[in-house]
């Protein structure tokens, strides 16, 4: 019988624990988001007042599940849907002061999560297991 490998079990698992860490670490700090919706911001902290097709390329989230996301960003005031100067049916996504003065706290959180995610790994260690898991993730997306 071959031996059974737990790799993506093991990739499963590490990501539902992550999200519950990360999660309690931003309500520690009394940030009112999820991880998903960090994702959202995370991508207009890169780029403010980007149209939502590509909002959702960068954040690989599909449409319906963006919108719903956006609707409940928008609704916290973390983000305003503008109409697009040049498209009228073309909306962008903007960055509020609310999530201006969010983004630091958030950041520092984020760094601790990557302390904790990395604890007793060595430099070379960490560089590998990235590595390997960008090779996972190329073996993965050539069978999509």
């Amino acid at each position: 019988m071959k031996d059974r490998r737990q790799g993506g079990f093991l990739m499963a698992k590490a990501h539902r624990v992550a999200g519950r860490v990360f999660s309690r670490l931003l309500r520690e700090r009394g940030i009112e988001i999820n991880s998903a919706q960090g994702r959202v911001l995370f991508a207009l902290w890169r780029e403010d007042r980007i149209p939502i097709t590509e909002l959702a390329r960068r954040t690989a989230l599909g449409k319906s599940a963006l919108t719903s996301m956006l609707d409940r960003l928008e609704a916290q005031g973390y983000v305003e849907r503008i109409p697009d100067g040049k498209d009228r049916r073309a909306i962008r996504i903007a960055r509020t002061a609310k999530d201006r003065a969010m983004e630091a706290e958030y950041r520092r959180v984020s760094d601790e999560m990557t302390e904790i995610f990395y604890a007793g790994f060595s430099a070379e260690e960490i560089a590998r297991f990235e590595k390997d898991l960008e090779r996972i993730l190329t073996n993965l997306e050539r069978s999509e």
